[in-house]
């Protein structure tokens, strides 16, 4: 038994951040219908190199990011832009707990399809729509996205290198004003459907990836707003702490192979700061007056980066990982994906599920995070071939027959 057993989503969602959500609803036990557009899909299903190889090795039109934002879900093909496609929807939105979609602002409403008709529909629906800026404000009819995002967000400005070091602003590597996004409204639409359960009223959610991106500030929001508007705001650090030293990336000695390779050092305390000069062979360092206590590290940063960088760049990767972890030091690797996946921690936390996918290849895939230990998450749906289950659903939410069903496919509606 799976937590979520039992609600029914209907997804109009595309790309990242409503397919993020979904597939977290999915993973929970929820029935995950997914919409996709006759002949294309969802956009992600061509978003490639790479895209999986089916039996005989070819490349199919099932890409990577696809596959990693849809698991666990079922793909019936509509085209809302008909007549016919909008009835289907309303139809299968009466049957549903959730409506999910991630159109332009008023796109449903043109579509027939828009809360307030949905609503005298089915009264209990809880309808989550994600937009860039969100349903009102300046910015609502701009299509929004996560790299723009990151950047009028704020993150951009403290993200990269710092700019006396030749640095300048940086996205994050992946998207994550869509993954949070997702994640908000993963957690807004649990939080509604209880309130439906209790009330027997549905609601609309308004998620907006600029409002997740100004959110994710957390501290350095805090530190602003509270510094008052006349403070200078925070500037890009690269992987240095504007507060802490030494709290950054070291490069170590190369791989026999002649690759550079990183450390992080991410000192807390004097404490930590001691141990770490011993490990090092320079006790001394710790009893330094310029170095002593964290503020003075911070004030002299200049001068003992350096004399720790030379130390650390003598030795390999793994050898300091070693002393430091037995010290009590706080440090890591820079893994690559490969070194991730084979980390034997990982492996040992089955953070890799195992697939079969319907055109008959093996498949794996990152796996859910969520640990429940009564409900687990589900691992029974490999993401869909476009449209895969239509006539599956159809049958089973409407109890519409084959005669039904090809009607609509003559009509182009699926």
């Amino acid at each position: 038994m799976n937590a979520l057993n039992g609600i029914r989503v209907l997804d109009l969602s595309r790309v990242l951040a409503g397919p993020w959500s979904t597939q977290i609803l999915a993973d929970l036990g929820a029935d995950v219908v997914k919409i996709e557009r006759p002949g294309t899909g969802d956009d992600t299903r061509g978003w490639g190199p790479p895209f999986l190889h089916d039996a005989q090795g070819e490349a199919s039109a099932e890409s990577a990011y696809y596959l990693g934002a849809n698991r666990n879900k079922r793909s019936v093909t509509c085209d809302i832009a008909s007549p016919q496609g909008q009835d289907l929807i309303r139809s299968l939105a009466a049957h549903s707990q959730v409506f999910i979609e991630n159109y332009k602002v008023g796109d449903m409403e043109k579509y027939g399809i828009d809360y307030a008709t949905l609503k005298a529909i089915n009264p209990r629906l809880v309808y989550c729509s994600i937009t860039g800026f969100g349903q009102t404000g300046p910015y609502r009819a701009r299509a929004g996205y996560d790299f723009a995002v990151q950047a009028m967000g704020g993150l951009m400005s403290v993200t990269g290198e710092r700019d006396d070091l030749g640095g300048g602003p940086q996205k994050v590597g992946v998207a994550v004003a869509d993954l949070f996004t997702g994640m908000y409204a993963t957690v807004a639409i649990l939080a509604a459907i209880r309130h439906a359960e209790r009330t027997g009223l549905g609601q609309h959610i308004d998620m907006a990836l600029l409002d997740t991106q100004v959110a994710m500030l957390a501290n350095l929001g805090a530190n602003f707003l509270v510094n008052g508007a006349t403070a200078a705001p925070p500037q890009r650090m690269g992987n240095a702490h504007v507060n802490i030293v030494p709290y950054q990336v070291f490069e170590t000695a190369p791989k026999a192979s002649g690759e550079r390779d990183f450390v992080i050092v991410a000192v807390g305390n004097d404490g930590q700061f001691a141990k770490l000069c011993e490990v090092l062979g320079h006790a001394d360092w710790a009893q330094d007056p310029r170095f002593v206590r964290n503020q003075d590290r911070v004030r002299f940063r200049e001068v003992l980066v350096p004399l720790l960088a030379a130390v650390l760049r003598t030795r390999g990767k793994y050898v300091w990982l070693e002393a430091l972890e037995a010290a009590k030091v706080p440090c890591g690797p820079i893994n690559t994906l490969a070194e991730v996946f084979a980390d034997p921690h990982v492996q040992a936390r089955h953070m890799v599920d195992h697939w079969q996918h319907a055109l008959g290849v093996p498949l794996d895939l990152v796996a859910s995070p969520m640990k429940l230990s009564v409900t687990p998450v589900r691992c029974d749906l490999a993401p869909p071939l476009l449209g895969q289950h239509t006539d599956e659903v159809l049958q089973e939410w409407l109890n519409l027959d084959s005669v039904q069903r090809e009607a609509l496919r003559q009509a182009q509606a699926i």
